[in-house]
């Protein structure tokens, strides 16, 4: 049997990972320790995924091992390198607005954190496939420079020169990327490196707005999400920043899981990918609110603050040319208006 390593498992790329792999027939090794809790409260705990998992899965193992801690990392690795043929790094501090009051913790989880993962990869299962979930906040806020205009509910670009959305030749540097997005970015290139270095199967995954019902949306991180359980609940939503009219991707957690089978099956060494919902999927959040409020039958309370976050996507649309020339048997299947009407239905019970 096939065995894969998640790391996050518990969250929502991860456990997503998790019963998709498990459906592929390989034994699932999860890293996972709610630090997720830790981060955000009480709606940022993923306890009730992790629970799905022990009960769902029969091939089944989680070590409660924090990625920061290299040795207690390598007892994992030592334990499970026989026959690891995959390894889907998602575990991360996934906040710029958390990273702001804690740059240092930021910094040891995801480059610190992704470091440790790939030394341990090279000493003890060098074969395997590693594919890293980063994110497009490796760019910083670059795709503000570009001019926009507003169309109906949302900005759109005034410039075709970015009429498939945005592509990996966008400079990520000079540039605010947040904290988050500077810790990303050192783990980012350190993927890449031991591929293109050392000779790992490595591949980079620059994500969008990665969503789906299992996602613990809070405040800080997981818009959609939170935009979603905030309309359900009856409970107020903040919409921060340039009136709502921000567009974002949204690409389902299932889509994504669906990508690193294919990856998998045609692994690279060091390469790049910006991943997203693209053309096919994204919405701005004022369009968010109406699908919301229109599959809930529900009245939203919104708060408007003019002041945006620093950093913050006027508009982001992903560019998704790269990966379907390489992975032509790749059919995304979530829109945005899917997403919803999936999370309303999910979070209703």
């Amino acid at each position: 049997m096939k065995k894969v390593l998640i790391t996050g498992s518990g969250g929502l790329v991860g456990s997503e990972a998790c019963f998709f792999f498990r459906d592929k027939k390989f034994k699932i090794i999860g890293i996972e320790n709610n630090t997720r809790k830790k981060f955000f409260g009480k709606a940022g705990d993923i306890s009730k995924n992790y629970n799905a998992l022990k009960k769902e899965i029969k091939n089944f193992r989680n070590y409660n091992v924090d990625i920061r801690d290299k040795n207690k990392l390598e007892k994992v690795f030592q334990r499970e390198k026989k026959k690891l043929d995959l390894i889907i790094h998602c575990a991360a501090q996934p906040s710029h607005d958390y990273s702001y009051d804690n740059p240092v913790e930021d910094f040891n989880v995801n480059a610190n954190g992704t470091l440790n993962l790939l030394y341990l990869t090279k000493k003890y299962c060098k074969n395997a496939v590693f594919i890293f979930m980063s994110t497009n906040k490796v760019y910083g806020d670059r795709v503000n420079f570009l001019k926009f205009k507003k169309k109906g509910m949302r900005f759109i670009p005034k410039s075709n020169s970015i009429k498939k959305g945005v592509s990996e030749l966008m400079s990520i540097d000079n540039s605010m990327h947040s904290v988050f997005g500077a810790s990303k970015v050192a783990a980012d290139v350190l993927v890449q490196e031991f591929g293109k270095y050392y000779g790992l199967k490595t591949t980079v995954l620059r994500g969008g707005c990665l969503t789906g019902y299992r996602h613990a949306g809070v405040p800080l991180h997981g818009f959609l999400s939170h935009l979603v359980k905030s309309c359900v609940n009856n409970k107020k939503y903040n919409v921060i920043g340039y009136s709502g009219l921000q567009v974002r991707d949204n690409l389902h957690a299932n889509d994504l899981a669906a990508m690193f089978w294919h990856i998998y099956l045609k692994p690279n060494r060091g390469a790049v990918y910006n991943v997203g919902g693209g053309k096919f999927s994204n919405c701005s959040v004022l369009e968010a609110i109406k699908y919301a409020e229109l599959y809930s039958k529900k009245k939203m309370k919104l708060k408007f603050i003019k002041k945006p976050r620093k950093g913050d996507h006027k508009w982001w649309i992903t560019d998704m040319t790269k990966f379907k020339k390489d992975y032509p048997n790749w059919k995304q299947q979530y829109t945005s208006k899917m997403i919803i009407a999936e999370m309303v239905k999910k979070y209703s019970k």
